[in-house]
């Protein structure tokens, strides 16, 4: 009671506020080293920011550019070049390593990946595509679904179902999702887990009866449910 009795008190004076003022002002006056040291590195924090996202900026813009032609190799499945480039435009390994902190570097992480799978290699795949994250609604739940494959080629099946999981776990649709929970299904059968298998074939049936994967999944479920 006392205590808010005395800031009113120091409220209702305006004598009182002024030494306050004035005495903040020689506090100021006294360190003023060390007031404008912390100006400064608040100036400097905030320019290096926007001077960071410019360059990341204009960084990436290159990078895509410099992406294109690669991304044309890998449409014609010349995977080599879409890789290593061609001596004039840069492959997506080196666009990775020179535009590292790019979008751009980025998506080349998945490009990379799926070159990788498709030559054989599956361990290079595997790490591209683990470098690689979006939040897009397709993408992703692929690049998680290559992961898989490339482990199950590797006859890592307990890593391939988690991978599938991940991927038919991932902004379910009926588009997708229900291959990914096939894979899944033969993932787990690999492992000896008919009950989890049976579970994805399960939710290919109730949740996207109106899926291509639809027959298979029922079929497949009442052979497990023979054994």
């Amino acid at each position: 009671m006392a205590k808010k009795e005395e800031n009113k008190n120091v409220l209702e004076n305006q004598e009182a506020l002024q030494e306050k003022v004035v005495g903040f002002e020689h506090w100021i006056e006294s360190n003023s080293k060390v007031v404008f040291g912390l100006v400064g590195v608040a100036v400097l924090a905030v320019a290096g920011y926007f001077g960071f996202s410019y360059y990341k900026d204009n960084q990436n813009d290159i990078a895509q550019k410099e992406m294109f032609q690669a991304i044309r190799y890998f449409e014609a499945d010349s995977l080599s070049l879409a890789l290593n480039g061609d001596g004039n435009n840069l492959g997506f390994v080196a666009i990775i390593d020179d535009y590292s902190m790019t979008d751009a570097a980025n998506l080349a992480n998945y490009y990379a990946g799926v070159c990788y799978l498709k030559q054989g290699e599956f361990e290079t795949a595997i790490l591209y595509l683990k470098d690689f994250s979006s939040n897009d609604l397709l993408v992703q739940p692929r690049a998680y679904s290559l992961l898989g494959d490339a482990h199950m080629e590797l006859d890592r099946f307990e890593e391939a179902a988690s991978y599938y999981s991940k991927a038919s776990n991932y902004m379910p649709n009926k588009y997708f999702t229900p291959a990914y929970l096939m894979k899944e299904a033969l993932a787990y059968e690999k492992l000896n887990q008919n009950e989890k298998a049976i579970a994805a074939y399960d939710r290919i049936i109730t949740e996207f009866f109106d899926s291509p994967e639809f027959t298979n999944a029922k079929k497949y479920k009442a052979r497990l449910q023979k054994n």
